[in-house]
């Protein structure tokens, strides 16, 4: 019998439990407090957070992925693909693993429904909508079902059916205040999702003025000290409005009457430093998912000593990462049909770690204490070479 922390480790026992509210998630200033509101200005209308979502998800679900039966011998080899034990290696897609990569990035959360044929295997995985799920959990903290609501249509599935078998594979990121449910990047971006598309805004409002800023009508009030009436001054307004706002009337002179003169403003050094305000703004973005800002096009990044280097580095710290936690979750609830079957990524097929691929043959082909086969075991061989070449 095993204590964790002074506490009995069981599924029998209860445990404290924390509950989630997505509408009411803590924000800073007027940065949006909704799932749904997050997503729309960090990824549908911020190009540095779309692409870098994009950028991950999509190495992800292209990342070469084999199937191995574990307790049925070594491996194959894994320079080449490996046959598939089961049906649970077909069963994950390119484009499952592109959603459930997104969703975790978004919303720290991945629910894949296992949807089974008439024998009662697995035929589908189907990733469902994050934001649409509510875990129902019993008295002790355990989920026991998934609440999924579609609009006005509801419906409950079991966490597990008669035969103990999972419905539903919840994947999720570490979320230090809840139990239950995972932490996507999206809040930690927010700030810098805000001040890049204020950035974007001002900058177009700049457009939008001849790309310069506005200057000043002075009146010169004369010995009488005469000043512009209402109907003067909504008149002058409305006139400067129409015919010298906007960048199709940059350039064009101006004609004053009545004392008016006109008096161009300059850029302060805050206004000047707004570019470097929103490029460093777009680096918090990335950052906050895992990329390199040299893979997004951004400047003034040294800590890459190019851009090959920076492309290993997305694959071994976030690519990778995220690719074993979707297998795992999803292998781990496949295993009650097909016991023993694991998912993996073979990285000796991804050619951005070619180079360490290739570091490493050196490195054991050097190895003159090692016997040829010790060398083909630690290169992912089997140690017996079957067709007898090299002997």
């Amino acid at each position: 019998m095993k204590f964790w922390f002074g506490r009995k480790a069981g599924r029998d026992g209860a445990r404290p439990f924390l509950w989630r509210g997505w509408a009411a998630a803590p924000s800073t200033g007027d940065w949006p407090r909704s799932y749904e509101a997050q997503v729309r200005e960090g990824y549908l209308s911020n190009p540095i957070a779309q692409r870098a979502v994009r950028l991950v998800a999509e190495s992800v679900a292209w990342a070469p992925v084999y199937e191995i039966e574990e307790g049925a011998g070594p491996p194959p080899p894994r320079s080449a693909p490996s046959p598939s034990p089961s049906r649970g290696g077909s069963l994950v897609t390119a484009s499952l693993l592109e959603t459930v990569a997104s969703q975790l990035l978004l919303h720290g959360n991945a629910f894949v429904q296992l949807l089974l044929d008439a024998s009662g295997e697995p035929a589908e995985l189907f990733a469902l909508r994050p934001e649409r799920v509510k875990i129902e959990a019993d008295s002790g903290g355990w989920p026991v079902a998934y609440l999924y609501k579609a609009g006005e249509a509801k419906s409950r599935l079991a966490a597990r059916d008669g035969l103990g078998r999972p419905s539903v594979a919840h994947i999720k990121s570490m979320h230090p205040l809840d139990d239950h449910y995972g932490l996507g990047c999206l809040g930690a971006a927010a700030g810098g999702v805000a001040v890049h598309n204020a950035a974007a805004r001002w900058n177009k409002a700049l457009l939008d003025n001849a790309a310069r800023p506005s200057g000043a009508l002075l009146l010169d009030p004369g010995k009488d000290g005469r000043t512009l009436s209402a109907q003067q001054f909504e008149q002058l307004r409305s006139e400067v409005e129409t015919q010298f706002a906007g960048g199709d009337n940059a350039g064009r002179p101006m004609l004053l009457e009545g004392g008016l003169r006109w008096e161009a403003l300059s850029l302060s050094p805050a206004d000047m430093d707004f570019a470097g305000l929103k490029a460093a703004a777009a680096r918090e973005i990335a950052l906050a998912f895992g990329v390199p800002p040299m893979l997004l096009g951004l400047p003034g990044d040294s800590t890459y000593a190019n851009y090959r280097e920076a492309n290993r580095a997305l694959w071994r710290l976030t690519v990778l990462p995220l690719a074993e936690k979707i297998l795992s979750g999803i292998g781990a609830a496949l295993r009650a049909w097909w016991p023993g079957a694991r998912l993996a990524v073979d990285s000796d097929q991804i050619s951005a770690l070619s180079e360490d691929r290739e570091r490493l043959w050196t490195q054991v082909s050097a190895a003159d204490f090692l016997t040829r086969q010790e060398k083909r075991e630690m290169l992912g061989f089997d140690r017996n070479d079957s067709t007898g070449a090299g002997q």
